[in-house]
């Protein structure tokens, strides 16, 4: 007897399909052959693709912001939280996705697709805000660090997919010469 198919499998089949295949993967019967099941199954989760395609974008919101908060948290200092997240996102594909490096897809799909770009946007601005009141926190109030920390961020990610480098030292070198600045200035 095959094993019963749950939301969660069909989000993160969405994302390895979305991940190798592109956004025309992102329909019920790619991802049910993908499977190896039957339509059914989707469509037991799942009203239409829209709604399944809503769905992903809510898990990866969930976990590209809220739980990545909530770990970064648990660190003491507003230094320790910028070096935990910065390690964090250079670590890339949360588990919960299988592995799977979903972003740089993601933000692919969103040049396509306007619910996906608005997403995409959303979850930028709350992360540039929150990086932005750890500088703060700091004593950095210059809002391009920010934005130079961001944009390191997304561009190692998309280096990544193609030259399968890992950005954890780089990461932690921009943020080190960040604070090591701020020290500099005191």
């Amino acid at each position: 007897m095959a094993k019963r198919l749950s939301k969660d499998d069909w989000i993160k089949a969405g994302f390895k399909a979305l991940t190798e295949a592109g956004p025309k993967a992102l329909k019920a019967e790619p991802l049910a052959r993908r499977l190896g099941t039957t339509k059914g199954s989707f469509y037991w989760h799942f009203d239409d693709v829209p709604a399944f395609q809503t769905a992903m974008m809510e898990a990866w919101e969930t976990r590209a912001y809220a739980e990545i908060i909530t770990l970064v948290e648990q660190q003491g200092t507003a230094v320790r939280k910028l070096r935990e997240l910065a390690q964090i996102a250079a670590a890339g594909a949360p588990e919960d996705f299988g592995g799977i490096a979903a972003e740089p897809s993601i933000r692919a799909w969103a040049r396509e697709n306007p619910d996906v770009a608005k997403a995409v946007a959303q979850i930028d601005a709350k992360r540039m805000t929150y990086v932005q009141e750890l500088f703060e926190a700091i004593g950095l109030t210059n809002p391009e660090l920010t934005r130079v920390l961001y944009a390191a961020f997304v561009g190692m990610e998309e280096l990544s997919t193609h030259d399968g480098q890992t950005n954890g030292p780089a990461m932690g070198t921009l943020v080190d010469l960040i604070l090591a600045l701020h020290e500099a200035d005191r």
